[in-house]
């Protein structure tokens, strides 16, 4: 059941992700050959204090460091795009020891010919891992390592054809290879529980469909959205989605206040649907 509404979701969003492309390209100026490159750093901080406070309340300092890159080469006839993101934060409450709160390293490369609008065929591919060790709370004393750089790591290649009316929207469904490696931590990342073995590496052929939306509503509103969506051939009905969501507020040339809105559902992972919320205020300073 909760796999229909997904579909029917996805299936809702994509159209309008791909309506609003097409409304767009009507109104799309001549395009800009040549590289595009950028990079952005935010640094978001939360801090609360209380002394002798009746009404109670703990000591919060929480931080987070964002780095998003894109280096794009856009010519008549290809377009060779390379993108980072990078992530890493804590939180502290009280007096517990510092626990992480975010890390992420995502780094991508595509690249497509050219044809028309309609028909652009493609090859990428990804990595993911991250920078520090995963931990897991069972009490307050207490904790277990889950996780460490490259354990698990994920790489996918794929092929396949892209549609791009504009610079808003890029969107490509392809044949995909998806690999997830392992050493100390197996399970739940790539171990099958119902095989003897203990596999510590899994190779998944499959089909992916990637959607990418960068909308500019204003001169300092910017929503970037992507939908991944990736099914298995050997398990069509376990179909895993990724859905990522920054609306970014800009108040001032520095100082900016962002939406995160992620929804994971890997049933390898977890039979039921993961999601990640984060509104936070930073500073942000783009380098290029």
């Amino acid at each position: 059941m909760f796999e229909k509404i997904v579909r029917a979701r996805l299936i809702l969003i994509f159209m309008v992700i791909i309506s609003t492309g097409i409304l767009a390209a009507q109104e799309a100026p001549p395009p800009q050959y040549g590289w595009k490159n950028e990079i952005i750093g935010n640094l978001n901080l939360t801090q609360a204090s209380f002394s002798n406070w009746e009404q109670g309340g703990e000591n919060t300092l929480a931080w987070q460091v964002n780095l998003t890159t894109g280096f794009t080469l856009d010519q008549q006839k290809y377009n060779w795009k390379n993108s980072g993101k990078f992530t890493l934060g804590f939180a502290k409450v009280a007096g517990a020891a510092a626990r992480k709160s975010s890390d992420e390293i995502n780094l991508e490369t595509v690249y497509t010919r050219k044809f028309n609008q309609l028909l652009n065929p493609f090859v990428s591919a990804t990595a993911k891992t991250q920078f520090l060790s995963g931990f897991r709370y069972p009490d307050d004393t207490t904790k277990v390592k889950i996780s460490k750089f490259l354990d698990p790591g994920y790489f996918t290649q794929s092929v396949g054809v892209g549609y791009s009316p504009n610079e808003i929207v890029l969107s490509r469904l392809g044949f995909t290879l998806k690999e997830t490696i392992t050493s100390d931590f197996p399970a739940p990342f790539a171990d099958d529980p119902d095989t003897p073995e203990i596999e510590k590496t899994k190779i998944e052929p499959g089909l992916s469909s990637i959607t990418d939306l960068k909308k500019k509503f204003a001169e300092n509103i910017l929503l970037t959205s992507r939908l991944d969506v990736f099914a298995d051939f050997k398990a069509f009905n376990r179909i895993d989605v990724l859905w990522e969501n920054d609306l970014t507020f800009k108040l001032t040339k520095l100082v900016n206040v962002n939406l995160e809105y992620d929804l994971l559902y890997d049933r390898d992972i977890s039979k039921r649907r993961q999601i990640r919320q984060v509104l936070s205020v930073g500073l942000s300073y783009t380098f290029l």
